[in-house]
């Protein structure tokens, strides 16, 4: 596939997604590619006023639902603004969380049903879907202790490992059911060794 990608990354925190989003955004314009690299939430104005306010401790006792709209709020935004522009004028979009993360940590962490998931998806998004993703998967214990290294936790860091476990569970079934988009990446390894396993997923994508 030569034409426009549309790349995200996914994972659980302390799994090294904006270090290898980098990588990643590298990669594709070392071979001469053009290429945004964005998040999610955020990558607008709205979108990173949204995501100081869902990651805000202050928000403990926000329902799931709320959660849930304000995320596909930030993406409808993102899309519009940034994502499908790219995209329309020939330039890669590298995205560090997208959708799955929604069906992951809503869906699969606060107990969304993921019917309910899937009409936002197809009304904010249309057809719009990643060409590739990346999965970077580590034990929630591992990822834990990458992430206590950070300093203060934001709302979602703040959770129980339980969380966490059925957000990575959630995440493992999605790859289960996409294997032909999503990849799944074993994230305990070191920086070097997960990068040096990224570059064939990357070059089959674009050399």
């Amino acid at each position: 596939m030569k034409g426009p990608l549309f790349i995200t990354l996914e994972g659980i925190e302390g799994v090294g997604k904006s270090t290898h989003a980098s990588y990643v955004a590298d990669y594709l314009r070392q071979r001469g590619r053009e290429v945004v690299l964005t998040r999610e939430p955020g990558g607008t104005a709205l979108g990173e006023g949204i995501r100081a306010l869902l990651l805000d401790t202050r928000q403990s006792g926000m329902s799931a639902d709320a959660e849930l709209l304000l995320m596909f709020a930030a993406r409808a935004e993102h899309i519009v603004k940034v994502i499908r522009p790219a995209l329309d004028g020939g330039e890669d979009v590298v995205c560090d969380r997208f959708t799955d993360a929604t069906y992951a940590y809503q869906g699969g962490g606060r107990g969304v049903s993921m019917e309910r998931i899937a009409i936002l998806e197809e009304f904010v998004q249309a057809t719009l879907r990643p060409h590739l993703t990346l999965l970077f998967d580590a034990p929630v214990q591992t990822a834990f202790a990458r992430t206590n290294q950070r300093g203060a936790a934001d709302r979602f860091e703040s959770e129980a490992s339980a969380f966490f476990e059925r957000v990575r569970d959630a995440y493992l079934q999605r790859a289960q059911q996409a294997p032909d988009r999503i990849r799944v990446i074993d994230a305990a390894a070191s920086i070097a060794e997960v990068q040096s396993r990224l570059a064939p997923v990357l070059s089959q994508m674009v050399d």
